[in-house]
């Protein structure tokens, strides 16, 4: 059953891919313009890649999003689990999260390249920003969720503090904070390619902006499949992630 399932699945996204390059040799035909070159030309220049060059890029890229995203699950799961098992902690940081979480976390770019200047620091720090608030909430409600009596259970076992956060606070937290990323990724991508357009040489955003202001369309559109692709290797990864560790929600 699992297997068919994922038969199916792979089946699926391979159609809406063909469907997707279909729609786009559409719009070339209608549109006949160097603006938007032919998918076929644009899978060409991808294949004529030199490798190692943009294998810099996709490392830089891949290294600035993971590096990020490891300070955000640090940081992000240890205050969300505190403010989740403390009411005293919970009351004194709510409000600060709640003031500090609607800013517009792009808008604070300048400022942080100000203070971090243009390197990799203000990069990661950009990334840190958008996930940690998301994961900090959703960690903190998930383990406010967890029944007491959850815990009653366990003391009356015998376990102690570390077995007890082990078995019931980690799964609660990370039972929402898979989907919390996944929410989060595709922003904090985002918040990349902005970030890789100043002060530095390498990564996909440097890329695909050098390309265009050399009016090299196709190269461009290869840098913004490729950048997707990263993308969609990373909502794998965490898919994986989530098989792997939440095992008692497999079908």
């Amino acid at each position: 059953m699992v297997k068919q399932k994922k038969v199916k699945h792979l089946i699926t996204l391979m159609t809406v891919f063909l469907l997707m390059n279909v729609g786009w040799y559409v719009l070339y035909l209608i549109i006949d313009h160097p603006i938007l070159p032919s998918p076929i030309d644009v899978y060409q220049v991808i294949l004529q890649y030199d490798k190692a060059e943009m294998g810099l890029h996709i490392l830089y890229s891949l290294t600035r999003i993971f590096v990020g995203m490891l300070l955000a699950l640090v940081l992000g799961m240890t205050i969300g689990i505190i403010m989740g098992r403390s009411k005293i902690i919970n009351r004194l940081l709510d409000p600060v999260v709640y003031l500090t979480y609607p800013i517009p976390k792009i808008a604070l770019l300048p400022v942080v390249m100000l203070f971090f200047g243009l390197g990799e620091g203000s990069k990661i720090l950009m990334i840190m920003l958008i996930l940690i608030f998301q994961i900090i909430i959703s960690v903190r409600d998930g383990v406010k969720a967890i029944p007491d009596n959850t815990y009653d259970v366990l003391s009356t076992l015998g376990a102690g503090r570390f077995q007890k956060f082990y078995h019931i606070t980690l799964p609660g937290a990370l039972s929402v904070i898979f989907s919390t990323i996944r929410i989060s990724l595709g922003t904090a991508i985002s918040v990349l390619f902005f970030t890789e357009i100043y002060g530095t040489e390498y990564g996909m955003g440097f890329y695909i902006m050098d390309a265009w202001l050399r009016l090299d369309y196709n190269g461009m559109y290869g840098g913004i499949l490729l950048f997707s692709f990263l993308g969609f290797v990373l909502f794998l990864l965490i898919d994986l992630l989530d098989y792997w560790l939440m095992k008692w929600r497999r079908d």
